[in-house]
């Protein structure tokens, strides 16, 4: 009788500390079959992201590390790694040498956004919004716009060029991160 109420007793907890990790970790999606936590912040999250190597080297080259550290809130469209190559030839190299440091700074913060904008609000901005797109700036000062399409919506850059989020409302404790399929280029 002891040893099955000792049986019980372990997998009672087994379930219970199951259930309570599962609610932790709830509605927070994965990246790159990597863990996001909400509790950590832009950084902490990205650089175990396997497929934003290329994005957290070139935050690092600029000295934005401790920018997205920061409070926040922030909403981050992260370009993944395929984002970055289909580049033309040498862009990304040049861009991180440290003579190019202004002009990296200015790539990746064509990237950010001031706030915490989850997918349904700029779902529900660009539905509401006369053109169909919702127009916003991003911390570069660049335009960029926002358009949904069945069920995907694509972040456009001052150049016309379409990004699709491909993993939205990924939660971060300093705002939130929309992974992006292409890299937002400013003029």
């Amino acid at each position: 009788m002891t040893s099955i109420k000792t049986t019980l007793s372990a997998l009672t907890l087994a379930i219970a500390s199951t259930s309570a990790f599962a609610e932790s970790h709830a509605g927070n999606p994965m990246v790159g079959g990597a863990e996001m936590l909400t509790e950590r912040n832009i950084i902490e999250n990205a650089v175990n992201s396997p497929i934003h190597t290329t994005l957290v080297a070139a935050v690092q080259a600029a000295d934005l590390v401790e920018t997205l550290q920061g409070e926040g809130p922030f909403t981050v469209f992260a370009p993944v790694d395929d984002a970055f190559a289909a580049l033309p030839a040498g862009t990304v190299e040049t861009l991180l040498m440290p003579e190019n440091k202004a002009m990296l700074q200015k790539v990746l913060t064509a990237h950010v956004v001031a706030g915490d904008w989850s997918a349904a609000d700029i779902i529900a901005a660009a539905r509401n919004s006369s053109d169909g797109f919702y127009h916003f700036n991003a911390v570069s000062g660049d335009a960029l716009s926002a358009q949904v399409r069945g069920n995907n919506v694509y972040i456009y850059d001052e150049n016309g060029n379409a990004s699709l989020v491909t993993v939205a409302d990924v939660d971060q404790s300093n705002g939130v991160i929309h992974v992006v399929n292409a890299v937002l280029v400013p003029k």
